[in-house]
C-alpha cells in the first residue's frame, strides 16, 4: 500500500497536530519535519524492532497500539510501554545512540511514521524549538520509567491491576468501562503489570469480589471508581 505526496502531508500534519509538544513548533521546523517522514504499516504480531537492534529510526505512531517489552533471563516478558496514538517510540535509544531497550512489536494493525536517526538528529541540531520539544518528551518519559519502578516496587499486583484499570478507563453511558481489545489478553495484561497470568487472574477476582469492577466480556465495568481508586493507593 502507498500514499500519494498530498495525503502523506495531511496525515502527517494531522498526526502532528495531536502532540501537544509539536503544535508549538515554527512552520519552518514543522515543514523540515513533515519532509523527513516516511509513512509504514504494520500487521498485529509483527515485530518493528528487537531489542538490541541499532537505533536507525524514530517512530510517530498513527493508528493501533504497541508494546514495548524486555525479557528476562528466566524468559518471562517485563513490560515498559504499551502506547496508544499519537505517541513516539524509539527516541530515547537514538537520542542516547544505544541500541533499542526493547523489542517493539504491534498489537494490532499498525500505521506509523518513521525518520531516519540522523536525519532526525540534523533537524534538533538545527532547529532549537524541536530540540525543546524533545527535552520535554524525553523528559515525560524519564518520569513514566519513575513510576514503572514505584509500580513494580512498591505496589501489590492488585493495586497496580487498579491504578492500569483507572488510567485507560473511558465513560460511556456515565460508565467508567476499559474496553477489551482483541489482544487484551491476562497474558498481555500480566506483563503490562509484570506479574504472570495466575497471579492476575487472582488478583481481577478478588477486585471483583469486593465489588470495585466486573469483568464482562467485551468490556471491565469499574462499579466503583473511588473504591478501586483507594485500592490503588496501597
Amino acid at each position: 500500500m502507498t500514499i500519494s505526496p498530498n495525503e502523506k502531508h495531511e496525515r502527517l500534519k494531522a498526526t502532528l497536530s495531536k502532540l501537544s509538544l509539536f503544535n508549538d513548533l515554527t512552520p519552518e521546523t514543522q515543514a523540515a519535519f513533515l519532509a523527513a517522514a516516511a509513512w509504514q504499516h504494520f500487521e498485529a504480531g509483527q515485530v518493528i524492532y528487537i531489542e538490541g537492534e541499532p537505533a536507525n529510526y524514530v517512530y510517530i505512531l498513527e493508528h493501533g497500539w504497541v508494546k514495548s517489552t524486555r525479557m528476562t533471563h528466566e524468559g518471562r516478558e517485563q513490560g515498559l510501554l504499551f502506547l496508544q496514538p499519537v505517541e513516539i517510540f524509539g527516541d530515547i535509544a537514538v537520542f542516547t545512540d544505544k541500541p533499542y531497550p526493547g523489542t517493539v512489536t504491534a498489537l494490532e494493525k499498525v500505521d506509523a511514521w518513521v525518520l531516519p536517526a540522523e536525519r532526525m538528529l540534523t533537524l534538533v541540531k538545527e532547529h532549537p524549538d524541536l530540540a525543546l520539544a524533545v527535552i520535554q518528551r524525553l523528559s515525560e518519559r524519564v518520569l513514566h520509567y519513575v513510576g514503572l519502578v514505584e509500580d513494580l516496587s512498591l505496589r501489590s499486583v492488585e493495586a497496580r491491576l487498579a491504578h492500569t484499570l483507572l488510567r485507560y478507563a473511558a465513560l460511556q453511558n456515565g460508565q467508567l468501562v476499559v474496553p477489551r481489545r482483541e489482544w487484551t489478553t491476562l497474558d498481555e495484561m500480566a506483563v503490562r503489570l509484570g506479574t504472570v497470568r495466575d497471579v492476575l487472574s487472582r488478583a481481577m477476582k478478588t477486585l471483583e469480589a469486593e465489588g470495585l469492577l466486573r469483568v464482562e466480556r467485551h468490556a471491565i465495568l469499574l462499579t466503583d471508581p473511588k473504591g478501586l481508586a483507594e485500592r490503588a493507593d496501597r
